[in-house]
């Protein structure tokens, strides 16, 4: 069983940066996955009411965009499971790679970190 955390409790830091989960998402083999962060996504990212520091708080902010734009593309899928009141474990799930793509997927990851 999971120890519940109650809400607005400080979590830790983000396990990955954004560059690190491009790295995973380049070379992981479809059904493959990765816990990007467990907590509240929407609140720990949020200025006024996130208990991170602010350097940490715009780190996670840009790991989740990271995400949303790799799912986006057609790389991810996104998924959550329920830890505990109000936690989460957000988990990127790498998809099939297309046959023929029409871009290489270093190009679409660099195109989604500049942004």
């Amino acid at each position: 069983m999971v120890a519940a955390i109650p809400f607005g409790a400080r979590v830790a830091m983000p396990k990955l940066t954004d560059v690190e989960l491009y790295a995973w998402i380049a070379q992981a083999e479809a059904g493959a996955r990765i816990e990007y962060h467990c907590g509240f996504l929407g609140i720990d990212v949020t200025p006024v009411i996130s208990t991170l520091p602010e350097p940490e708080r715009r780190q996670l902010a840009d790991l989740g965009q990271a995400a949303l734009g790799a799912f986006e593309k057609g790389l991810v899928h996104l998924v959550q499971e329920r830890v505990g009141p109000d936690r989460f474990a957000y988990i990127a799930v790498a998809r099939p790679r297309p046959k023929a793509a029409a871009t290489s997927l270093s190009a679409l990851l660099l195109e989604e970190r500049a942004a």
